[in-house]
């Protein structure tokens, strides 16, 4: 099996650390292919941000070369899951439903901890739109910038684990889900720290990508996600 795990920004680091988070829960015969876009921007915190990666993200998947079993988009909170599912007969997978689809198979209510405050609106959205708002205790930002994540671990860490423990505490959440693909690799750390479950959005993914691989299930084609009508498109895939 092999799975294309996209980043939604330019940073290549980020995808290193994304794809090695992949290959940790990844079984034996799964490859993990971890994808840049070629265009966009280094950190995805904002709508601008987020439409541009949505293109980015589709180019980088119709233009790889090689057969892959399974799409995961791992940006949280971001756009183009949809117009993936349009342009594939695979599996495409958004980290942001995967944690709270397998969140809510663990807990009553959960919270997300993400990077700036800013782009707590646009996690709220892409819940709401998959249906799993409901669950969803609270949004909380940990003040930091995707970048910061990567470059100061050591306080990224205390921030994240601080707004965790007051999800717990005062949200009443059950379950933490980690708010952003840069924070992959911290759910030991966090769930040490509030004891209870904390979902990975990638690692999620991953499994949930596996699993409808190996059930033989993919997107339904006949309505919402059919593919595009056949036009004219210009500039489309966008010049290398």
């Amino acid at each position: 099996m092999r799975l294309l795990v996209v980043n939604v920004n330019t940073t290549a680091s980020v995808t290193e650390s994304i794809a090695a988070s992949a290959r940790s829960v990844a079984a034996a015969d799964t490859e993990i292919i971890g994808l840049t876009p070629a265009i966009g921007a280094e950190s995805v915190e904002g709508n601008f941000e987020s439409y541009l990666a949505a293109v980015a993200v589709m180019n980088a998947v119709v233009t790889y070369e090689g057969p892959f079993d399974a799409v995961i988009q791992a940006g949280f909170g971001e756009h183009g899951r949809e117009g993936l599912q349009e342009l594939l007969d695979v599996p495409v997978v958004d980290i942001t439903e995967a944690a709270g689809h397998v969140a809510s198979l663990i807990g009553h209510r959960y919270s997300v901890v993400t990077s700036l405050d800013r782009t707590v609106p646009l996690i709220e959205g892409r819940l709401a739109q998959a249906g799993l708002a409901a669950r969803c205790a609270s949004v909380r930002s940990s003040g930091l910038s995707v970048l910061q994540l990567e470059e100061d671990p050591a306080t990224a860490v205390k921030a994240i684990v601080r707004e965790a423990e007051l999800a717990v505490r005062d949200d009443h959440a059950e379950v933490i889900c980690l708010g952003c693909g840069g924070m992959a690799g911290l759910d030991d750390a966090v769930r040490s720290a509030t004891g209870v479950p904390v979902v990975d959005g990638v690692t999620a993914a991953v499994k949930l990508a596996e699993s409808l691989v190996g059930l033989g299930l993919s997107t339904s084609k006949i309505r919402t996600y059919a593919p595009p009508r056949r036009k004219r498109v210009t500039g489309w895939p966008l010049p290398s």
